[in-house]
């Protein structure tokens, strides 16, 4: 048993990390300040006495004994990561500083989520990890993108300077349930929209392109990472490489649901991205890892469990 600490604990993927490794029999500490993460994606495990939850934001330090951390805090939508964008910033960078501070005190493991949004608007296609990206770092993004950027060198210089075991994996657009459904990705809208008989609100043209995973297979990732050699830190792209047009996903939903929803296009957000697709031939060799839950069956369960959701909110 290893006693394992997990930053964002509540949140979407947060949440499905928690119960995986506690059904791995496993002491999991969930630290959360519930700005996106929400106490329902964990109630079911609360009654386990190998799970403890704590309201804390990592912005502050934050002091235990433990063999292992998952540094998975952040807002990781733009509608939430814009809101407060400084305090986006703080989280990545201030959160970083402070789980790699508590790593190298404990001499624990330290995983570092990291994100496709490193790459920025990239012009190397697929993004394969020695690529330094595309970020503007003045946009309405920037926040999120240079923060993640920011944690990933202080990861790098920690290993460095204090031997700290660190991993950096950059994780893909991800759906599954625990979504918000007011989070405002792109799969969470549609589902929700499409539920609702409302207008599916496509951006641009819609033939800007995704790679969408179901966060199942990300948790695996995560998992197997965490288990590689300490030499081996990344970073390591976990995603699907099956690339969509935003048009293609949003006639998927809508077939799905049997939706009675009509596409309606909108403006397009500034600096978002026009491609992204990642190259997992790293995670192939060195995690033996690969998705295996595609588009249409990750779909059907991600819209049964909002189905669910919006059910018991009327």
């Amino acid at each position: 048993m290893k006693r394992i600490l997990i930053t964002g604990g509540a949140g979407f993927i947060g949440s499905h990390l928690c119960e995986k490794l506690l059904k791995e029999g496993n002491e999991v500490i969930c630290l959360d300040n519930f700005f996106t993460g929400h106490k329902k994606n964990i109630i079911h495990l609360m009654d386990n006495p190998y799970f403890e939850l704590v309201r804390h934001d990592v912005c502050s330090p934050y002091f235990a004994e433990v063999d292992d951390i998952y540094n998975m805090a952040c807002p990781a939508s733009p509608i939430h990561y814009q809101y407060n964008a400084i305090k986006t910033v703080k989280t990545s960078v201030m959160g970083a500083l402070n789980m790699l501070g508590l790593a190298k005190r404990t001499n624990s493991r330290i995983l570092q989520a990291s994100t496709s949004e490193v790459y920025g608007d990239p012009i190397v296609h697929p993004q394969i990890e020695s690529y330094w990206g595309n970020v503007n770092p003045i946009g309405e993004r920037s926040c999120y993108d240079e923060g993640k950027r920011c944690a990933e060198t202080l990861c790098i210089n920690y290993n460095k300077q204090n031997d700290v075991r660190i991993k950096i994996i950059r994780i893909f657009n991800t759906y599954g349930p625990n979504m918000n459904p007011n989070d405002g990705r792109v799969v969470s809208n549609f589902i929700v929209q499409a539920l609702g008989n409302k207008d599916i609100t496509v951006a641009g043209d819609g033939l800007q392109t995704r790679s969408f995973q179901y966060v199942d297979d990300l948790v695996e990732g995560i998992s197997k990472m965490m288990q590689t050699k300490d030499s081996f830190i990344g970073p390591v792209n976990l995603g699907n490489p099956n690339e969509f047009t935003i048009l293609e996903l949003a006639k998927k939903v809508i077939s799905l649901t049997n939706s009675k929803s009509k596409i309606k296009f909108i403006a397009l957000p500034s600096d978002d991205p026009t491609q992204r697709q990642p190259n997992i031939e790293l995670a192939k060799k060195e995690l033996q890892w690969e998705p295996k839950i595609q588009l249409e069956e990750g779909l059907i369960k991600t819209i049964e469990y909002f189905d669910n959701l919006l059910k018991e909110t009327k």
